[in-house]
């Protein structure tokens, strides 16, 4: 490696990786996920010393295993189970379920493997690219001299009383760099008031900040793997799951994978009352927000006692904005990463690695934004938004 290593903790990564791994360890060992990796940004370009240096760094991240610690601390999160930390003990990344080519500049990443494995390189990798892009493209030393010019900026703002949310650090995938991200939570965390915790496990841990994370997209993706499902019913089996393996504990729950309107057919009475609340990742927040304000109404809940968590690509001032809206109306809570991990002079870059296949069949993320729509497989994708359309219509002419 020329640079050192990026990842050196396996606690390095978002609570909700183990979150969802710990049901699929307990429900779903038989399942087989492939993940591919994307760039969103227009015109990057990955060069051939870029992708051996994240080969070497993925190397790296495979020589690690738990510490004694660390599993200790696993422990200590209330709903993480003994079995599951016992199985920590004895995980370790697999080289072999990760391949990497290059293709005029376009990089490519293919993760595969049993699904609670191969799951887990999500964010490491991540961690991985942006970091090496970052460091091989620009002078980092001036990009991590604009990026703590920017963090004291904000954390002027808030002291100042301009910012009066609260809100989590989400920005481990997308970071300027693990220096980074750990210079800028111990700046909020010490120098404000309004930073909840961070999906961060390994930086909770270190500063004993609260570890926030509950479950993504590739949750409920997987269940359209699962052939006894139902395609437009993985919502309910996935929120089901969850709640069995939680009981209410860690409730919060993600509605647009294949669309808030579908989700919201499975949302029912005992749902509502399961979770605690739940997370806008797409589409409009400020439609999204007073749809669900207007399901619990539905259910004779009161929203204020359930949160609206909004972490679909904030800054501080879009979630002052939302707050100022929604406050008087549920409890508000924020997931804001990338203008905290990576904002600099230099654009971020927009990356991904999302479930395509379990068991070999295609599954798909709709979402609330087109533009986030992501399938190997066009068919596919026709055919689960077909299968959600028609639903919709069966249920709607149902209520006439």
């Amino acid at each position: 490696m020329k640079l050192e290593a990026i990842v050196t903790s396996l606690l390095d990564t978002d609570l909700y990786k183990f979150n969802m791994n710990q049901v699929i360890f307990h429900k779903h060992t038989n399942l087989v996920g492939e993940y591919r990796f994307k760039c969103r940004n227009q015109g990057v370009i990955f060069t051939r010393e870029m992708l051996d240096e994240i080969n070497a760094q993925i190397d790296h991240l495979c020589t690690l295993k738990f510490t004694n610690e660390e599993l200790d601390y696993m422990r200590s999160i209330r709903f993480i189970k003994t079995d599951y930390v016992e199985f920590l003990r004895l995980w370790r990344p697999i080289r072999d379920y990760v391949e990497t080519s290059l293709d005029n500049g376009e990089l490519s990443i293919v993760v595969k493997g049993p699904l609670f494995s191969a799951m887990q390189f999500e964010i490491y990798l991540l961690e991985i690219v942006n970091e090496t892009y970052f460091r091989m493209q620009y002078n980092y030393e001036e990009l991590l001299a604009s990026a703590k010019e920017r963090l004291a900026q904000k954390i002027e703002a808030f002291n100042s009383g301009k910012y009066t949310f609260k809100y989590a650090e989400f920005g481990a995938r997308r970071r300027l760099s693990r220096e980074f991200e750990e210079y800028a939570i111990r700046e909020l965390a010490e120098k404000t008031k309004n930073m909840v915790g961070t999906s961060n496990v390994y930086f909770a841990w270190k500063f004993n900040l609260t570890p926030i994370g509950t479950y993504a997209h590739e949750y409920v993706q997987m269940y359209q793997g699962i052939d006894e499902i139902p395609l437009a019913y993985t919502n309910h089996y996935a929120m089901q799951d969850w709640y069995d393996e939680y009981q209410g504990d860690n409730g919060t729950a993600l509605t647009d994978t294949i669309s808030t309107d579908l989700f919201l057919r499975d949302f029912n009475r005992s749902m509502v009352n399961n979770y605690t609340g739940v997370r806008h990742d797409s589409g409009d927040p400020y439609e999204w927000g007073e749809k669900i304000i207007s399901h619990y109404k539905k259910y004779g809940v009161d929203p204020m006692t359930k949160t609206l968590l909004f972490s679909d690509g904030l800054d501080f001032d879009k979630a002052q904005t939302l707050y100022e809206h929604f406050k008087n109306k549920a409890k508000i809570s924020f997931g804001i990463g990338t203008f905290i991990s990576n904002d600099t002079f230099a654009e971020a870059l927009n990356i991904v690695i999302k479930l395509q296949y379990v068991n070999g069949r295609p599954v798909a993320k709709l979402s609330d934004n087109p533009e986030k729509a992501m399938c190997s497989d066009d068919d596919y994708l026709e055919y689960l938004k077909n299968s959600v359309a028609f639903r919709l219509q069966r249920e709607a002419d149902k209520q006439l």
